[in-house]
């Protein structure tokens, strides 16, 4: 029977738009970049050009290989720099992912690709959650801080500062910047504790200017 559907490309393309809805839905209700549209079309797309490669003398491996290449810049498109941190990652892994999920349901396991499909949805929904609550529990940061003058006492204080809010400072290096001195440390603790001395940092006098990373 399975064997049958396979020959069904109207079939094929119906099941690939609904996985791909099914994982658009939640990007488009988190407002990622890939939302909805888009992320049906990358399904879509890696599932036709599957088919294309069975219904050819095309060998299938080279059709594959060229998919992926074509959806590594696709990826790389939605891969930015913020202003304080590296965006897009898991909106470019989620394109990535969803290729292959086309070409699989393009190849005619439809049971994989809908199992594959929940299996994202789980991760992106549920471990997001996780995160939150470890980063709750631990989180790392890495922050520029620039001191009034070139003091290195400031260092000890600001050290301390850090300690003073359950942080522990890691020191990565130390810059003269013109009549300023630059330090730039990586510091551990709960997220709540670095929302914190972030809002603190701001009122020490002898801080000149501070962004985290």
């Amino acid at each position: 029977m399975l064997d049958r559907l396979e020959d069904l490309p109207v079939l094929t393309v119906l099941i690939s738009v609904l996985c791909g809805a099914i994982v658009g839905f939640e990007r488009e209700f988190k407002n990622k970049s890939a939302g909805f549209r888009t992320i049906i079309l990358i399904c879509l797309g890696s599932t036709i050009f599957t088919l294309t490669s069975r219904m050819g003398n095309i060998s299938d491996d080279r059709i594959a290989a060229n998919i992926v290449t074509g959806i590594g810049f696709i990826g790389a498109g939605v891969i930015y720099q913020g202003k304080f941190n590296v965006q897009g990652l898991t909106t470019a892994a989620v394109i990535w992912s969803m290729a292959g999920i086309g070409m699989i349901i393009g190849f005619g396991n439809y049971p994989l690709g809908f199992m594959l499909t929940l299996c994202m949805v789980v991760i992106l929904s549920l471990f997001q959650k996780m995160e939150s609550l470890l980063s709750g529990v631990y989180s790392v940061q890495v922050i520029h801080i620039t001191f009034q003058s070139l003091r290195t006492s400031h260092l000890d204080a600001f050290e301390n500062f850090l300690k003073t809010h359950q942080l522990t400072p890691q020191r990565k290096g130390v810059e003269k910047k013109g009549e300023h001195l630059t330090a730039v440390y990586e510091i551990t603790g709960t997220q709540k504790n670095i929302g914190r001395a972030h809002h603190a940092i701001i009122e020490l006098d002898y801080v000149y200017a501070f962004n985290n990373l």
